[in-house]
């Protein structure tokens, strides 16, 4: 699996197994079929309510702790100085781990939320139970709100991104302050399944529309994290790297920006 080097040096795969609305039996046996066919970036939050089956996957695989990535977030509701230091060591426990390779502010909810939350954080980082840090749902704005009393530089910033929302300005900010994307919702929640241009460029390559989709984002150095509870789908979504789209294929693809989202504005988020 191609891998993605951070700007605190811990490297990423580029592909990771996403588990929102994934509850209880699915989310458990997705994870398990994910690492056992070799994925190794797991990406979960509180929110999700899953991190207890999530947990128990990677105990039940075996796989050598240091080979994993996994990824747990902070809730809104829970975002402040001693309150994140809660909700992580809840996670934690969920998990059944003794760090997380990531912790993300979830969404964006005010300077100094952002900044009390980032602060608890940094020291959970300091003191070894999370090896990075960053957020996600952050548009520009946030990020340089953020950055104003931040002493570790976010890592990452998950977003919405896919065809329809190629997030261009956004990846050219973060890349230029050392931070690199990662795409949920990089197949529109199914949304490009049934797209013909698509589903042509897919056919050229003979691969599935799913495999155009994340490829477009893989080749502009985006993180993806494709969702699904199929062995089928989870096998195939990382079938990626044998191929390459040519400038046809991208003439296409591009044309398919309209910048409708699935999910709230960062800015406009009202949970």
């Amino acid at each position: 699996m191609q891998k993605v080097t951070l700007n605190n040096g811990i490297q990423i795969p580029i592909i990771g197994l996403g588990t929102f609305r994934a509850k209880e039996d699915d989310v458990y046996n997705s994870v398990r079929i994910a690492l056992e066919s070799g994925y190794r970036h797991i990406d979960t939050a509180m929110i999700y309510g899953n991190e207890l089956e999530v947990g128990k996957a990677i105990k039940d695989s075996d796989i050598p702790r240091e080979e994993l990535f996994i990824t747990t977030k902070l809730w809104n509701s829970d975002q402040g100085y001693e309150t994140t230091k809660k909700a992580f060591d809840d996670s934690l426990k969920k998990l059944g781990l003794k760090y997380v390779d990531l912790y993300l502010i979830h969404w964006y909810k005010g300077e100094q939320k952002a900044a009390d939350s980032w602060k608890a954080m940094e020291e959970l980082c300091e003191a070894g139970k999370i090896r990075s840090i960053g957020v996600s749902n952050f548009n520009v704005n946030h990020i340089e709100n953020l950055l104003k009393t931040a002493k570790i530089k976010p890592v990452i910033n998950q977003v919405e991104i896919h065809l329809g929302l190629p997030q261009y300005n956004l990846q050219e900010y973060c890349e230029s302050n050392g931070i690199k994307l990662e795409a949920y919702a990089p197949m529109q929640s199914g949304g490009i399944f049934t797209n013909e241009d698509i589903k042509k460029v897919a056919l050229k390559h003979n691969k599935s529309i799913a495999n155009i989709a994340l490829k477009f984002l893989v080749d502009r150095g985006i993180i993806v994290l494709p969702k699904s509870i199929k062995e089928e789908r989870i096998l195939n979504n990382k079938n990626i790297f044998d191929f390459s789209l040519d400038e046809e294929d991208l003439t296409i693809l591009k044309k398919q920006w309209n910048g409708m989202r699935l999910f709230p504005d960062p800015d406009n988020c009202s949970f």
